[in-house]
């Protein structure tokens, strides 16, 4: 989970403090110094570290907070407030050319991911309602041009490519060209990597930057390379002036540190973030959700716009008619089970909800979790329909059969069954009372 060390530590910090009631300046200080301590084992930028504590701590010494009846309250107010600004303040979105047509001049170190998010980003225009184009400019990495045009294909967009020109700003100006003549409104031009920033990537840069002139010239960073990738950023910017920058594989991050310094120190914005291998994870990042996840109090917005993207109205309005009229099956059960694996899981969907956070699900449980819902869909799947429909009529053979179907011990099929019906019970209650639905759920997870 990203940012799960620094979550559960700063989560830690506050706790503490909430026992204390009324606060002293000793207990401020004694907080402060445990943040600072979290911020730097998260490999934050040490001056930016500094920075953020002193001015928290400034703010949390005044009278407004000592003396109010919520200080602890208020103190955790203060940090999510300097997060938020730490990271950049507001989501910061793309910039469109005026006259329709846009290049977007995707740049990074080899390795990065920048082929993977040429295609993710493609795919989030898309959906979005652009007409994208990829155009292959890596002519030096091996296989590079393949890379793309499977990943082109599997978003469906089309790639311009020229497999005989090793001209890098010649294939981006050819790729504009030809992209503004068959009426699309976006070019993202995928460029070459190194191992290491030099002159000759740098130049290369350039080139296709004069060639093209970019509305956006986005780096791509590795967040798993803490800062590293803070300082490739500011090399980065420093030779082609970058516009903003795209943050991958953040969710195997647990440290966080990289996305917490990049802004302060390049003074560029985070504006997608990597959140998973697929194609539609790459989220538009925003500062105030971030540091409300970090914080322990959820990302509600964005678990929204994942669910409204994945549930169907119609569908939605199905599924609580059969609810209430006692027809939720087997089937039902299943493609619910689907859906949440589409929002990303059990471990994105806790982290999204407010109170309940990563941290409180240990990772053991959590993969048990994940192998529960493998081995519920696979027995599911060895039903006939008939007993996907009317579970009633599954006695003991039929569970032997499905069994050997599926692989798995007929207690696991048992479970399956007394899972499903308490489902039912749960979903019942929570049409009849919705209120309820927040306190079962946390109840569950324990």
């Amino acid at each position: 989970m990203a940012f799960e060390g620094l979550s559960e530590k700063l989560q830690g910090v506050f706790k503490k403090l909430k026992g204390k009631g009324v606060l002293t300046e000793s207990d401020v200080n004694e907080a402060m110094r445990e943040v600072k301590l979290a911020l730097l084992e998260a490999d934050v930028n040490f001056k930016i570290v500094k920075n953020f504590v002193a001015s928290v701590k400034e703010k949390c010494l005044g009278a407004d907070v000592l003396e109010s009846l919520t200080p602890a309250q208020q103190v955790v107010k203060i940090v999510n407030e300097e997060l938020i600004a730490l990271m950049g303040g507001v989501n910061s979105k793309l910039t469109y050319s005026s006259s329709g047509f846009t290049v977007i001049l995707l740049a990074g170190l080899q390795g990065t991911g920048k082929t993977t998010t040429a295609g993710k980003l493609a795919k989030h225009l898309k959906n979005n309602g652009k007409k994208p184009m990829l155009a292959a400019c890596d002519v030096y990495r091996p296989a590079a041009i393949d890379q793309l045009e499977v990943v082109a294909d599997k978003v469906g967009v089309p790639v311009y490519t020229d497999r005989e020109e090793k001209n890098p700003a010649v294939i981006a100006k050819n790729a504009a060209k030809e992209a503004e003549y068959k009426g699309f409104d976006v070019l993202i031009v995928d460029t070459s990597g190194r191992l290491h920033i030099d002159e000759e990537l740098m130049k290369e840069l350039v080139d296709v930057k004069e060639a093209v002139k970019p509305h956006e010239i986005l780096l791509v960073v590795d967040a798993l390379t803490g800062q590293d990738a803070v300082t490739a950023a500011e090399g980065f910017n420093e030779a082609i002036g970058v516009d903003g920058i795209i943050m991958t594989k953040l969710d195997g991050d647990s440290r966080g540190g990289a996305a917490l310094s990049v802004k302060a120190v390049t003074g560029k914005p985070i504006k997608f973030i990597g959140m998973g291998e697929k194609f539609d994870e790459l989220e538009p990042f925003h500062p105030e959700r971030m540091a409300s996840r970090i914080l322990g109090m959820g990302d509600m917005l964005t678990f929204i716009e994942k669910a409204q993207a994945q549930f169907d109205e119609k569908e939605a309005e199905d599924l609580e008619r059969k609810i209430r009229k006692n027809q939720f099956t087997l089937e039902d059960f299943r493609d619910q089970m689907g859906q949440i694996k589409k929002l990303g899981g059990l471990r994105r969907l806790t982290d999204m909800l407010p109170g309940m956070g990563g941290q409180r699900i240990s990772e053991e449980d959590m993969e048990k979790s994940e192998k529960e819902f493998i081995h519920m869909e696979a027995i599911i799947n060895s039903m006939t329909k008939e007993e996907r429909n009317n579970p009633k009529i599954l006695n003991a053979s039929r569970r032997k059969r499905i069994s050997a179907g599926c692989g798995l011990p007929v207690s696991q099929i048992n479970t399956l069954i007394k899972r499903y019906d308490e489902a039912c019970k749960l979903m019942k209650q929570m049409t009849k009372s919705p209120k309820k639905m927040g306190k079962k759920m946390r109840k569950g997870f324990r």
